[in-house]
């Protein structure tokens, strides 16, 4: 059953639905190749993305494929497997009771992340069950190789497990999640094809805007910037679409939501994303871009810092300055 699960994982081509598209498949055959009678799985629930949604959605309306699928991911990968649900501080406290009832005595133990976005990353969440600061680690090592008390740890995305319980029953239809939200008719959480584009969406849920728009794709913070003559394209990243009213959107305003959270959310461990943050905040407040300045900050955020926060951080206030502000960087 193992191995035949693994293959039809990779058959489907399910990717990793937390934003970074890596085939589940494969992970989990590095998992279960890994030598070591002692291997962890973490379903990641914490969604620390802003406008993002759809885990919470699993967790309210699908709690018995989500663990099912986590169980399903201990079995695959050997060894004495623990699972760990590992949820976000509000959505552990509305559903540690639903979901110790549907665990029962399974080897599965809930945790609760102790906050932020980085906790999200995928070492962060190994350090924070360890019991300690809750940064990233220098990789490599991956967690699929020293995760969890430097064992072999499959991480996962909810809804990522959510979906491999379908496939184990045949029941799968090359479907993802959606976070549909914004300037929209009808905001939520909707499931259609993997391969349709941002356009074909907002229209299968009749949320395609009458007015000028332009829409933010993958994540509420750190996602792209699309004008409506670029959402001929899959949506990438997390999931989500969110819809902006091009007339009646502040661009400062909506730059200075982003930097406030680059601010508050990262971790202060490396100079880059720490200062660099700071640095784009200080400007938006005042609302006084300098061009160059901002150029060298894109440049070294993206190149030095330590990880993924720091590096998303210039994508949507490069995307907003050049395609809807006309400002040339």
């Amino acid at each position: 059953m193992n191995l035949d699960l693994i293959q039809k994982i990779a058959q489907v081509n399910l990717l990793g639905r937390g934003g970074a598209a890596f085939p589940t498949a494969k992970k989990w055959e590095m998992v279960k190749n890994e030598p070591g009678k002692q291997k962890y799985v973490i379903c990641n629930v914490s969604e620390g993305e802003p406008k993002v949604y759809k885990d919470g959605y699993i967790l309210e309306n699908y709690p018995q494929e989500l663990i099912s699928g986590i169980l399903l991911a201990m079995k695959t990968i050997g060894g004495s497997a623990k699972g760990f649900l590992y949820l976000r501080k509000d959505y552990y406290q509305k559903y540690q009771e639903k979901f110790l009832k549907i665990i029962g005595s399974a080897p599965i133990e809930i945790f609760c992340e102790p906050g932020g976005y980085l906790g999200g990353d995928e070492s962060a969440a190994c350090e924070a069950i360890e019991g300690r600061c809750t940064e990233p680690r220098q990789k490599p090592p991956y967690p699929t190789q020293k995760g969890l008390w430097g064992c072999p740890t499959l991480i996962n995305n909810a809804e990522t497990l959510y979906y491999v319980d379908k496939i184990f029953k045949n029941s799968y239809k090359n479907t993802r999640l959606y976070s549909v939200n914004g300037n929209v008719e009808k905001s939520g959480v909707y499931e259609f094809n993997v391969d349709l584009t941002i356009a074909q969406v907002l229209k299968e849920n009749c949320n395609f805007p009458k007015i000028d728009f332009f829409v933010q794709v993958g994540g509420g913070a750190s996602g792209r910037i699309l004008l409506a003559n670029e959402l001929d394209q899959p949506v990438s990243g997390a999931g989500s679409i969110t819809v902006y009213d091009q007339k009646k959107t502040d661009p400062y305003q909506l730059m200075q939501e982003w930097s406030e959270f680059f601010v508050r959310e990262n971790c202060d461990k490396c100079t880059p994303c720490r200062e660099g943050t700071l640095r784009i905040r200080e400007m938006v407040a005042k609302k006084k871009l300098e061009v160059k300045v901002l150029q060298d900050l894109f440049f070294v955020l993206e190149q030095t810092s330590f990880c993924s926060l720091g590096k998303s951080v210039p994508t949507p206030f490069y995307d907003l300055l050049t395609k809807v502000m006309g400002i040339k960087l």
